[in-house]
């Protein structure tokens, strides 16, 4: 993806920083704010090698390094996509574009992430965590996280955690490698944002592998005595996650109370490749709950299970979460549902203009019931 050219793009770990930075994103964001964009803060903590600014070509750490990005979503946005150029530089009154940021120190961010949150009341005050998956560049990562907020209406503070993807789609195996190297920066990450002051809840939006990694984050905090962040732990959201069944049930045994609701295909190709490459072990988001065994295992989850197999975007269907307007309107009010409704199955109407509300078609669907 290209970056915007009203600024320099984002560098983390002091490579990018300064007055004159600031003043360029500043001057970039009050003009796509008078084309009509919409100019949405991005906090970035990465794992990225290329993002830092390495003396030599040795491999990251693994620890993190922290900026704040700003991205515009132009005008006349549609729900569901990420409008970019085909080629050569984004206008910010047509598509998305990357305005300008600046890297922090790890005390800087959680200060800058407190003073967005101050002054805030009830769900504004919360954070959207968003953790990208497989064959995902930073750029494509912060765009998508920039596009859910928007279309999902989320009022709070959005982070992006991304780490080493090589955005290729023969790079599965290394990809899964970076992820595993990545666990405890995110663990760290997820914790330090739950104690941030003035903050309500940690809500978690996870794609395909990061799934996994999210999960495995969690896991991590509960085992270190910070079990659902210390009850600031909003919800959990699972889209098409890249998880092995029998994993995924030891983790939630971890994080048992958590408000967790998982996004499922069995359309999705994508993961069931990736079934393929795990030996032909199922993949949680590949699950099909109108098929009676594998709705009985998810039953004893004690997860919403949100099925999207009846909605269609693309030929590999492994983003519907973001792609389907109802569906990211959905996960948007899912960020204000109460936890009576968990344990639930549902279909999501690809027509539904009430996302609060997951309409059932008729007949061929089962019914909205609690499997429990």
């Amino acid at each position: 993806m290209l970056v915007c050219a009203l600024a320099l793009p984002v560098m983390l770990g002091g490579c990018f920083g300064g007055s004159d930075v600031r003043m360029s994103a500043s001057a970039g964001s009050m003009a796509a704010q008078a084309a009509g964009a919409r100019v949405t803060p991005i906090f970035i903590a990465s794992t990225r090698r290329e993002n830092i600014n390495l003396q030599t070509e040795s491999a990251a750490d693994g620890s993190a390094h922290y900026a704040i990005s700003m991205v515009s979503v132009p005008k006349g946005h549609k729900a569901g996509e990420i409008e970019e150029p085909s080629f050569g530089k984004p206008n910010p009154e047509k598509h998305f574009a990357v305005l300008g940021g600046h890297g922090l120190d790890p005390e800087d961010f959680r200060l800058q992430v407190s003073t967005y949150l101050s002054g805030r009341i009830g769900s504004n005050r919360d954070i959207l965590l968003y953790v990208h998956g497989f064959n995902t560049s930073q750029d494509e990562a912060r765009f998508r996280l920039a596009q859910l907020a928007h279309d999902g209406g989320f009022g709070g503070v959005a982070v992006l955690f991304t780490w080493p993807s090589k955005s290729d789609l023969f790079s599965y195996v290394s990809d899964k490698e970076s992820a595993t190297a990545s666990r405890d920066a995110l663990q760290k990450l997820m914790r330090d944002l739950s104690q941030v002051e003035g903050v309500g809840r940690v809500h978690v939006l996870a794609h395909s592998m990061g799934s996994w990694l999210a999960m495995e984050s969690l896991r991590e905090n509960a085992i270190a005595g910070s079990k659902n962040l210390g009850n600031r732990l909003g919800d959990v959201m699972l889209a098409s996650p890249d998880i092995d069944l029998s994993v995924f049930k030891t983790q939630m045994a971890r994080i048992q109370g958590a408000n967790v609701s998982i996004f499922v295909s069995a359309n999705d190709r994508a993961l069931n490749l990736s079934s393929k490459i795990a030996g032909e072990r199922p993949r949680l988001g590949a699950m099909d709950p109108r098929n009676a065994k594998q709705r009985a295992e998810l039953a004893q989850l004690g997860v919403k299970v949100y099925d999207l197999s009846g909605t269609s975007s693309g030929i590999i269907g492994h983003s519907l979460y973001g792609d389907v307007p109802a569906v990211v309107r959905t996960i948007g009010a899912q960020l204000g549902m109460a936890r009576e409704d968990a344990g639930v199955t549902a279909m999501i109407d690809a027509s539904s203009r009430m996302p609060a509300e997951i309409n059932v078609p008729p007949a061929q669907t089962p019914p909205l019931l609690p499997m429990n």
